[in-house]
């Protein structure tokens, strides 16, 4: 008899399969592997484990609320934010991997210290994606996107970072719930790791994971409805109605962090939306973050057989133009996001 995904899946979580071994079966099939990368992903889920543990503890360790401080994109940092990216630049910095960083908390472009070695890959990531939900107990995430450095370039050059989302060489989130959970791609398929507090390690529980083509869900802060222009009120307004290809109204979800929004949509199905605000000084081409956000889910849904828009081009063949570049995002199923793409060129 043929196991199903879930018999594979649970039996693999069963035996203890970790991110390790699995990143070393990669690289064997892989003749030209350095290990790097391996080692590279071991320092993100050692950083990861440190948020993880705080997040688990922060009502009990004065770690909730807000610093008093603003980040570059004008937002409250909160106590935890603050905590998830000196955690992640710390380890980092000092792994002998990395050329250089970019923060969604950091204004500019983060080197490594001169006494520090240097690698040849370019990481960009948000910290703790959703954090406003902090002192909720919600779920929240790190998400992070790797590039190789361009041969010529130095370290601290902007070009590193102002690249097509389609170069990436990975991308992936930890994702801190009920749960906490690693879900990555490097290019071959889309795979996500439990990380078990007994024995401290992520071990594969999500193998291959495969969005279905159309989707039940559609997450979208609807509060700004007032804001968007008439075509993605009628984007919305189709996936709220029975006059869509499933004949009934997907189900409203919404938590407000991105990265838990996503997973969810990515298990189960759906389509996450967030429009450019034309009236909103701040976000008139959209909120999210091209680099740190944007790119690596899109590479991710991507990889799961899913799409991702800004409404008029693919997230991946945008070149970013700056650091701290925003753009609108329709992200999910592959036939949910084409057919935002249609009602947004007015077909």
């Amino acid at each position: 008899m043929q196991q199903t995904e879930i018999q594979r899946a649970n039996q693999s979580y069963r035996l203890g399969i970790t991110i390790t071994e699995h990143l070393l079966l990669c690289e064997d099939e892989c003749p030209a592997a350095t290990g790097q990368f391996t080692r590279l992903l071991s320092e993100l889920i050692i950083s990861a484990k440190l948020i993880s543990r705080e997040v688990n503890k922060a009502g009990l360790a004065d770690l909730l609320g807000a610093t008093g401080n603003v980040n570059v994109q004008g937002e409250n940092v909160r106590k935890l934010d603050e905590f998830a990216n000196q955690a992640l630049i710390h380890r980092m910095e000092r792994s002998g991997l990395i050329c250089a960083m970019a923060s969604e908390e950091n204004a500019d472009i983060i080197k490594i210290p001169d006494n520090m070695p240097k690698g040849n890959y370019i990481l960009a990531f948000d910290p703790l994606d959703g954090s406003s939900n902090v002192d909720a107990n919600a779920s929240i995430g790190t998400i992070f996107s790797i590039h190789r450095k361009i041969e010529q370039e130095e370290c601290s050059s902007l070009n590193n970072f102002l690249r097509y989302g389609y170069e990436q060489v990975a991308a992936g989130y930890f994702l801190y719930g009920s749960s906490t959970m690693l879900v990555y791609t490097a290019g071959k398929g889309v795979h996500g790791f439990t990380l078990d507090p007994s024995v401290g390690e992520f071990l594969l529980s999500h193998r291959s994971i495969t969005m279905p083509e159309r989707g039940t869900i559609y997450s979208v802060n609807e509060s700004y409805t007032e804001f968007w222009d008439d075509r993605t009120r009628n984007v919305v307004n189709y996936f709220k109605s029975s006059n869509n290809k499933r004949g009934k109204p997907y189900t409203a979800r919404y938590i407000g962090a991105m990265v838990a929004d996503f997973h969810r949509n990515l298990l189960y199905g759906g389509i996450y939306m967030y429009p450019a605000d034309r009236q909103d000084p701040h976000k008139p081409h959209g909120k999210l973050r091209l680099l740190c956000e944007a790119a690596p889910l899109a590479f991710i849904a991507e990889q799961a057989g899913g799409a991702a828009t800004d409404g008029s081009q693919r997230i991946l063949d945008i070149k970013a133009t700056e650091l701290h570049e925003r753009v609108p995002l329709f992200i999910g199923c592959k036939e949910d996001v084409a057919k935002a793409m249609v009602i947004l060129r007015g077909a």
